[in-house]
Parts: C-alpha cells; sequence; structure tokens
C-alpha cells in the first residue's frame, strides 16, 4: 500500500473513511458468497444455464483504463471497417480524398486528378462536433458533373482526426482525418530551436492517439554536435523517433522519405522551419512556397496558409500544416497534464503527495529527478508555463 497523501489537509480523515469503505465492501462480498455459490464446473452447464447465473458487482472484469483502452480500439477499428467498406462500395470511380479545403468549396483528388468540388448543403447543416463538416484527408463521395466538376455528397467514417481550439467557438476545428502519424519538424538555429512547442505537438499527438516522429532540421546551423546530441537523445530516452536533418547536405532525408512511404503524414511546425523544403527534398518537383526567416525578428515568416494535402509518388500523401506560433491544448485538465510526460510518471510514484503538482510541494520526486538530471530541465519548464495557462 502507498504511503502518500492524498491531499495536505485532512489526510488522517480521507484514510479513515478509505478503511471504512474498505470494510464496508468487504462485508458486502463475504454476504455475496453466504447467498450464492460459485459455480466450479462449467462444463457441466447448458447453453440456457448461464442465463440464469447472476453477474457478481463485486468482480471487476478488467481495470477501468485497460477497458476505456479497449474501447477506443474498437471504436477504430469500427471506423475503419466502415471506412473501407465505403470505399468499396465506391465503384463507379466516385471515391476521392480531400486535398484542400476553402469556404464552401475542396479540392479532391479523384481519379487521378484534381477536381474543385462543391460541398452539399445539407453536410455543412450536420452536427458533428467540430466547427467544420470536412477536413483535409477526408474519405468522400463525389457526384461529377458535366463540366467536370464535382459535388461532395458524403462523407465517410474516419478513423482519426487531428483537431486544435477554434478561434471564437468551444468547438475544436478539424485540421487532418485519417492520418497515420505526426511529424513534428523544428528547426536547430534559425529560428531557434523552442522545446515548449516540441513538447506541445507532443501532447497534440498523444490527445489524437497518433504514433509521432520529431525531425530536427538546419543542424547544419548547429555550433556543437554535442549540445544538438543532447538534446535529441531527451526525446530518444522517451522512445520517440527522431531524425536529424540537412536540406542543405541531404542528411537524414533518405530515412524520412523510407518513414513516409505509403502513410498520410502530417507535418507541423513554426513557420520558417523548413517544412517546405524538405518536402522539396523527399519529392523534387512539388510546387511548395518556401519563404526565409525574418532578419529583424528570427522569426519564420508565414508562407502556408491553410493545410493542404500531397501526394507522393512513391506511395503516401502529406499534409503540409499552417505554421501557427500557439497551439491551444483546451480540454486537458491541470491535474491530467502530467499524464502527457511519461518520465513523470516514472518518478511520481516518490512523491510524497498523490496530488502533488510538481511544483512547490515538499518531498517531490519529480522535481528531484530534475535537480538530479534524470528529468531534463527543459521539459520540466515546458510543463511549468503550459501549467500556468491553464
Amino acid at each position: 500500500m502507498s504511503n502518500k497523501n492524498y491531499s495536505y489537509q485532512d489526510q488522517k480523515q480521507r484514510e479513515n473513511q478509505k478503511n471504512t469503505n474498505k470494510q464496508n465492501k468487504a462485508k458486502q462480498y463475504r454476504r455475496n458468497l453466504q447467498s450464492r455459490a460459485r459455480q466450479k464446473d462449467w462444463q457441466q452447464m447448458d447453453d440456457t444455464a448461464w442465463e440464469d447465473k447472476p453477474a457478481d458487482a463485486f468482480e471487476r472484469i478488467m481495470a477501468r483504463d485497460e477497458n476505456d483502452r479497449r474501447r477506443r480500439v474498437e471504436n477504430s477499428a469500427q471506423a475503419e471497417r466502415q471506412l473501407n467498406l465505403g470505399l468499396s462500395h465506391a465503384t463507379d470511380g466516385s471515391h476521392g480524398v480531400v486535398m484542400e479545403v476553402s469556404t464552401g468549396l475542396c479540392r479532391v483528388w479523384l481519379n487521378q486528378d484534381e477536381v474543385l468540388c462543391a460541398v452539399r448543403g445539407s453536410l455543412t447543416a450536420q452536427e458533428t462536433g467540430f466547427t467544420n463538416a470536412i477536413a483535409v484527408g477526408d474519405h468522400v463521395l463525389v457526384d461529377l458533373q458535366p463540366d467536370g466538376s464535382g459535388m461532395i455528397e458524403a462523407v465517410l467514417p474516419r478513423k482519426s482526426v487531428l483537431t486544435r481550439p477554434a478561434s471564437g467557438s468551444s468547438r475544436q476545428q478539424a485540421l487532418v482525418a485519417n492520418a497515420d502519424k505526426l511529424l513534428i519538424v523544428a528547426a536547430w538555429r534559425n529560428p531557434h530551436i523552442w522545446p515548449e512547442m516540441i513538447d506541445r505537438y507532443l501532447i497534440v499527438a498523444e490527445r489524437n492517439h497518433l504514433p509521432a516522429v520529431l525531425c530536427i532540421n538546419k543542424i547544419d546551423l548547429a555550433e556543437s554536435q554535442q549540445d544538438l546530441s543532447a538534446f535529441a537523445s531527451i526525446y530518444r530516452d522517451l522512445q520517440l523517433d527522431v531524425v536529424l536533418t540537412s536540406t542543405t547536405s541531404g542528411v537524414g532525408i533518405d530515412w524520412l522519405r523510407e518513414n513516409l512511404r505509403g502513410k498520410l503524414t502530417v507535418l507541423t511546425g513554426l513557420s520558417g522551419v523548413g517544412k517546405s523544403s524538405l518536402l522539396s527534398q523527399v519529392q523534387p518537383g512539388l510546387q511548395l512556397k518556401a519563404k526565409t526567416v525574418s532578419e529583424a525578428s528570427g522569426e519564420g515568416r508565414h508562407t502556408t496558409t491553410q493545410s493542404n494535402l500531397y501526394h507522393l509518388q512513391m506511395g503516401g500523401a502529406v499534409v503540409d500544416t499552417p505554421g501557427i506560433r500557439e497551439f491551444g491544448l483546451a480540454g486537458i485538465r491541470p491535474a491530467e497534464l502530467a499524464g502527457y510526460f511519461p518520465e513523470f510518471q516514472w518518478q511520481a510514484d516518490g512523491c510524497r503527495f498523490n496530488d502533488c503538482r510538481h511544483l512547490e510541494e515538499p518531498d517531490c520526486s519529480v522535481r528531484r529527478a530534475v535537480e538530479n538530471g534524470f528529468i531534463a530541465e527543459t521539459r520540466y519548464q515546458s510543463y511549468r508555463k503550459i501549467l500556468a495557462e491553464m
């Protein structure tokens, strides 16, 4: 049994109440055992006998967390089955993938060509839980028109969706649907690497159940290879795939190309980190816009203004998302934030208090791990900054 306090105040009262609850449950369990005996020989029961056996309310078949995890897996598998079923029914060539979304119009990849499509009004009126009915990456059914344009008639079930808070609304904006992974691109220099933004994107990936890859670009500008390696090790120690790249020397491009093959990958990162340049290296000929970093501010100048999907000749596709300066984490409660920092969880069992926020509480093993170098200072500072905003 853990020796942690459950809060700063009323510790003894909580422990007494906990013991009382345990005693009550034990008494109730003994009464249940007395009222009915456990069936031992299940092989002697016929099929109808199962219906007469009441469920034991005090036996948990699996942990709640495990039950939730299995439910998410089952829901994802069901959505993928529905998606595949919809694709198999679209035998007339009317199935397409949304490449770009604008007000009332979409560019759709259909029959190896780009088709400008309007959106059926009934779709925009549907309550989807998001501010937008259609997102880049959505699989849609299109009614082709005589003039070569199309009308989107239906959106097939999504197997995943990447979201962000919508401006002026309590609902989320769907950014990308049906993505397989999230590629976080950060520049080592020009603009200077920003650990907090990387950590925010990792939280977003975890919340959306997307595997993440960290790409540290512009490593040719590194003044110290030792500092670069030490920083990359912080995330490699978290079992995260990390690739170091340079569009100048070509380092890491082959690795990146192979990891994009056959997947729908979302690229995200601040403006100016070189996302568009990396895509052009992966597949020469992609007509992507790229701008340099502002000399006055040292920050990236915005080039991509909305999400765009690009098909890769080797198979798969990438979605280039807008460079954004802040990424909201609406919906996460302060008490949940530490759960998105796995190294905190590895150390938190040693904290004196169960509700420790790892700030100023005494006997905090997480802060002790930071002081002793077992948790990176940059990760801990990211946690404090994000927590302060909640």
